[in-house]
């Protein structure tokens, strides 16, 4: 069992014993410990809720609410959503705050409670770390009979949420029902089957081929939309003559492509491709994490826009865009931000900006992924035994590399002249992630190979 706390939220496997897992007491204890902060911080009794539909997902959503309801807070209870509707919905609410209740890319066993401030953007790590405290110290009290919270129930988000992409300026609806394309979607059997095809709808697609989307929390391959997980949607596209394969993960913030050829577009691409056709309409800034593919500084360099990197997680990525004042960004795991629509990552708004680009391009897919900067990724990763200092560790690899242009601000970047390694510890998972990037697939493989053997070295 496992039970993670981080600036990504209370994650954790559903069972075992209080502490140890996402138990019903983990639930409670952290979701009335934020209701209380709202509560105290704000004034404002609203806090929205909104699920994944893993299976956990009823009984943790139940708990919640009546966490919530326990500390005299009103809920708007989204029911199935997405983790940008529920980010939408907060301000639309006028809430205090939001609570999303998905573990994003975990598989099954996994559930958490992703928190969100009355903006609809995640909570700050100092914001997260007073939770805890409270959540911990249950230095709080419960309210009485007579000012015990409401809950009420509105589905009305899917379609408020499609309106608000459909309005963005920057979305060509004509360009895209013109286009006649025929696109596959992999939602993993969670509420992007229910997002992806109706926004898709809307756009004037009129062929989509639906595969895993019933949203019964049945996950029919790991959750994480990475080439390997996406067999089922290469066949699809393929047996089909699909222009196009989407496929997102569980709460809906990660977006890839599957290409007309079958092959992965490459989820690094998403936001370049995005930033390629928001940088042709809008100069300006981009942002992405310091994990992420040197193909966005060079997209964003030939617009004549400057690129900036920020630590990994959202919130370190939307606090850099608003610092530059970006107008595009996000993260190199399918990740798009764009403060048009909110600051937070959206596969929705991913999805229509991408088709209008694609179709005012008049190319395949596969001929546009051909056209960008081509670099190649590597991503590995050594799981962690209790007794590891992985400070210690970084702290090594950073006096071995001290003469190469390196960064410390989250975890230990190493800039070569044609490749990059980024050594940092996940928030999510007991894991040292370890990220690497070259002209070629073997140059990204073999630098990680010496960067592993080296760790391997010193952890002996």
């Amino acid at each position: 069992m496992t039970l993670i706390k981080s600036i990504s939220g209370i994650r954790g496997t559903i069972g075992g014993k209080p502490g140890e897992g996402l138990t019903p007491i983990d639930v409670v204890k952290f979701t009335a410990a934020f209701g209380k902060i709202l509560l105290r911080n704000t004034g404002n009794k609203k806090i929205v809720v909104g699920r994944d539909a893993r299976l956990s997902g009823e009984m943790v959503s139940n708990l919640v609410v009546g966490a919530l309801q326990s500390i005299g807070a009103d809920v708007v209870n989204l029911g199935l959503s997405t983790t940008p509707t529920v980010e939408i919905a907060v301000p639309l609410e006028q809430a205090a705050g939001g609570i999303i209740l998905t573990a994003s890319h975990n598989p099954g066993q996994w559930n958490a409670l992703k928190l969100l401030n009355s903006l609809g953007e995640f909570i700050s790590d100092a914001e997260g770390k007073e939770v805890l405290a409270l959540g911990e110290s249950l230095d709080f009290d419960f309210a009485e009979v007579g000012s015990l919270g409401t809950e009420v129930h509105d589905e009305s988000y899917l379609q408020k949420h499609i309106d608000a992409v459909l309005a963005l300026p920057i979305v060509d609806r004509e360009a895209i029902r013109s286009a006649n394309f025929k696109i596959a979607v992999d939602a993993v059997n969670s509420t992007g089957g229910i997002f992806i095809p109706a926004l898709l709808e809307a756009l004037g697609v009129e062929t989509v081929y639906k595969i895993h989307c019933t949203p019964n929390g049945h996950f029919p391959h790991n959750p994480e939309p990475l080439k390997e997980h996406l067999t089922d949607l290469s066949e699809a596209v393929l047996a089909n003559g699909a222009d196009l394969g989407i496929a997102v993960d569980p709460d809906v913030d990660r977006l890839v492509f599957m290409m007309e050829d079958g092959e992965l577009f490459g989820e690094e691409y998403t936001l370049v491709a995005v930033a390629d056709y928001i940088l042709g309409q809008t100069k300006g800034n981009t942002v992405s994490n310091l994990s992420s593919t040197r193909a966005l500084r060079d997209v964003t360099q030939q617009h004549g826009g400057e690129y900036f990197a920020a630590a990994v997680g959202e919130v370190n990525v939307v606090t850099k865009m608003k610092e530059v004042n970006a107008v595009i960004g996000g993260e190199g795991n399918g990740g798009v931000i764009y403060p048009e629509s909110h600051y937070g990552r959206d596969a929705l708004v991913g999805v229509a900006i991408f088709l209008s680009h694609l179709a005012k391009l008049g190319k395949k897919a596969s001929a546009y992924r051909a056209a960008l900067p081509q670099y190649f990724m590597s991503k590995n990763k050594i799981t962690l035994t209790p007794e590891l200092d992985i400070d210690d560790l970084l702290r090594k690899m950073e006096d071995k590399y001290k003469n190469e242009n390196y960064s410390t601000i989250d975890g230990l970047k190493i800039d070569f002249e044609n490749e990059w390694v980024h050594l940092r510890k996940s928030n999510t998972e007991p894991i040292i992630r370890i990220y690497s990037e070259g002209p070629t697939q073997e140059a990204a493989e073999a630098i990680a190979q010496r960067i592993i053997e080296e760790i391997e070295t010193i952890i002996k």
